[in-house]
């Protein structure tokens, strides 16, 4: 089912015609609160009322034109602009290829830098995440990640636990104090580079946050668990404990829609968490990788989904989605 999805991930037909198709656009509402910024604000002003912190992205990769680049780049320096306008513990998290990686790594650079920059001098000084792509770019994003933290401390890295290198590159990082959020891997990796059984990868992110949370502990390395595997998380505070380190040194990172209701128990067990809302129109492929990371989700919409295909069936039209939607974002509500 995982390599199923993967494929649909990539494949160019399928990227360009099933985001049409009504029961697809239903179901992403799984994970997304919409495709525009005022969407994902709104949902990240809910989370404030709860303590809860927030990571922006939007949705986007494999640029072609430079001046789409540079769209992206003004566009997010105007999410900067407006998590600090309304207060929000926001930050934000880019791709660097929806920057301009595979046309112009210069100009990728200017771009985080500015950003970087752009977020320090607002209230709060909000983090910039630079996200991890596929295995072919970790070299480059991680030159790129170096290069900005020798200029700003408020920019961080995303790492993935099931590349085989993964922990060689947190060693060459930890000296810089570095800002990594660790995340499992979610896109179609050979053998030879990355884990496959899920049973690896688990031991592969156990030992990696350890890491970055006892060896980091002495340089204010901030660590960020970009995972919904609570039980995982759980053992890693037990051996952060046994360290002596507390749970303020690490924080809990879901994505939007995935086990809220886990996400605020952690929160009143004194764990530090924030929230990942994407948004976008270009959500097909990070949909099906989300998808991938835990195939028992596709039962999940697929049960949401059956109302909506009955009222259809029944002629009720468009209502039929409408009613999906509303019965998910309900289920997310406190």
């Amino acid at each position: 089912m995982r390599r199923f999805l993967l494929w649909c991930a990539s494949n160019q037909w399928m990227r360009a015609n099933m985001p049409q198709l009504w029961f697809i656009r239903a179901s992403v509402r799984r994970f997304m609160p919409g495709e525009e910024l005022t969407d994902a604000i709104r949902a990240a002003e809910q989370f404030k009322v709860d303590g809860i912190g927030t990571l922006f992205t939007r949705l986007g990769e494999n640029l072609t034109q430079i001046a789409e680049a540079n769209e992206v780049a003004g566009h997010y320096t105007g999410v900067l602009d407006e998590i600090a306008a309304r207060g929000l513990d926001g930050e934000i998290s880019v791709k660097p290829t929806q920057l301009g990686l595979d046309i112009d790594p210069e100009a990728t650079f200017i771009h985080c830098d500015r950003l970087c920059s752009h977020a320090a001098g607002l209230p709060g000084g909000g983090t910039v995440w630079i996200d991890m792509e596929s295995s072919i770019y970790v070299d480059e994003t991680l030159g790129l990640y170096v290069r900005l933290r020798e200029r700003h401390a408020n920019v961080g890295i995303c790492l993935q636990a099931y590349l085989h290198r993964t922990m060689a590159d947190i060693e060459r990082l930890l000296p810089l104090g570095p800002t990594v959020r660790l995340v499992k891997g979610a896109y179609s990796e050979s053998r030879d580079v990355a884990a496959q059984s899920r049973a690896d990868v688990d031991a592969n992110y156990l030992a990696q946050a350890v890491a970055l949370i006892v060896n980091g502990h002495a340089t204010d390395t901030r660590v960020g668990l970009g995972t919904h595997d609570v039980a995982l998380i759980e053992r890693i505070a037990d051996r952060a404990a046994s360290a002596g380190i507390g749970r303020a040194a690490f924080e809990v990172q879901m994505l939007y829609g995935i086990r809220e209701d886990e996400l605020r128990r952690l929160r009143t067990e004194g764990y530090l968490v924030r929230s990942l809302i994407a948004y976008g129109t270009h959500w097909y492929p990070w949909y099906l990788r989300r998808l991938a990371e835990r195939p028992a989700n596709v039962l999940f919409v697929a049960r949401q989904f059956v109302p909506s295909l009955r009222g259809r069936r029944a002629g009720s039209g468009s209502r039929s989605t409408e009613s999906t939607e509303s019965t998910e974002s309900s289920s997310r509500r406190p």
